[in-house]
């Protein structure tokens, strides 16, 4: 019960956040982070870069055709991710996610220092039949391994 309460509590300090605030924080966790591909999308919608963080270990990354990540919050298995806090204004916060990949969604993100932020996550039917990639902890280490310069800019 105390578990359900503060999830409760967390759920309405991010609306409360949302309401009273201009700007909002928004984890991204793939080609929307700095140096890759769509990180265009971003600063084309005035988002500034806040931060580098982990998750909780309550999430799996799949690799969606080798072109794009989808974090999935699950039940059992899961691990920490790394992505990136970015401060979007809210007016724009609707562009950013009407350019993303279809499957991909805006939902909450639980971060490892006990924070809840708002995030791009990975809906369960574009997973299916995808690669988990779980064991790098994110996208960037991930690419790296694979030397996805396609997905990287020019920076």
């Amino acid at each position: 019960m105390l578990r359900i309460l503060r999830y409760i509590a967390a759920s309405l300090m991010v609306l409360v956040s949302l309401a009273n605030a201009e700007s909002i924080d928004v984890a991204v966790n793939g080609t929307l982070m700095r140096g890759f591909a769509l990180e265009k999308h971003m600063l084309k919608n005035h988002a500034t870069f806040v931060r580098e963080a982990k998750t909780t270990s309550i999430y799996r990354m799949w690799s969606i055709g080798d072109k794009y990540p989808a974090m999935e919050r699950v039940l059992n298995g899961g691990t920490w991710i790394k992505l990136e806090i970015w401060s979007i204004p809210q007016a724009n916060l609707v562009n950013l996610l009407e350019e993303e990949a279809k499957g991909l969604v805006l939902g909450k993100v639980a971060l490892a220092d006990g924070t809840q932020v708002l995030g791009i996550l990975g809906e369960n039917y574009i997973v299916q039949n995808q690669k988990d990639i779980s064991k790098w902890h994110g996208w960037r280490a991930y690419a790296e391994s694979m030397d996805m310069s396609s997905n990287k800019t020019d920076q």
